[in-house]
């Protein structure tokens, strides 16, 4: 099972670098933002880096482009910041891995941007003058992360063992299902997400099987 972390703390440091970094920037950004004002209030979020919509004036929100990227470190709550962290701590090492740390840092940022372009693309074509989107959270690279995985289990089995890719099918099912049924989830940032680290990362693999080729 690939999924099970066995490192110490320095070891796991050593290893994953980028995911130990991805996690040190989300808890960093989560306590100066719970610091400086309400974590629940959504103007404090929009003031600290929140990605936004609204209509008319910025229906996708792409005026302040940096927001696709702050508001991938950024969480409303406890619990939504635990599930997070937790997510990338156990599911992410694998992955940094396989692609190594360069690759696999600007992977899971692009997940996260594509993220959070398609559903500010959604709001700005389906939206209203009453509706402003506010999002924030690693969901969306979480969920690249995760479509990564559905990937390899589909196309590259032999890569994976049995109890790895129940895992990742498990995931997947428990995690569409829960953006389904829960008002505040974005379930086009997860399916985004999802679908943007599918199809990334099978452009890798096949970058990857060429250069193998090759040599």
């Amino acid at each position: 099972m690939i999924f099970l972390r066995y490192e110490s703390f320095r070891g796991y440091l050593r290893a994953y670098p980028v995911t130990s970094v991805i996690i040190a920037l989300n808890l960093v950004y989560f306590i100066v933002t719970a610091v400086t004002g309400d974590i629940n209030d959504g103007y404090h979020l929009v003031q600290t880096g929140a990605f936004v919509s609204f209509m008319p004036d910025n229906p996708y929100g792409l005026d302040e482009p940096w927001r696709l990227v702050t508001s991938m470190f950024m969480h409303s709550s406890m619990q939504h910041i635990f599930f997070n962290m937790f997510s990338i701590l156990v599911f992410a090492p694998p992955l940094e891995k396989l692609l190594k740390p360069v690759k696999y840092a600007v992977f899971y940022l692009l997940c996260g941007i594509i993220a959070n372009l398609l559903t500010g693309a959604v709001h700005g074509l389906f939206g209203n003058e009453q509706t402003i989107y506010l999002s924030t959270g690693a969901s969306g690279a979480i969920y690249g992360v995760f479509g990564a995985f559905l990937y390899i289990a589909l196309f590259r089995k032999a890569w994976l063992d049995p109890g790895s890719r129940k895992t990742v099918y498990i995931i997947l099912a428990f995690g569409l299902v829960y953006s389904l049924i829960t008002p505040s989830v974005s379930l086009l940032g997860h399916v985004g997400g999802g679908v943007a680290g599918f199809l990334l990362y099978g452009l890798l693999d096949r970058a990857m099987t060429k250069k193998r080729r090759m040599y």
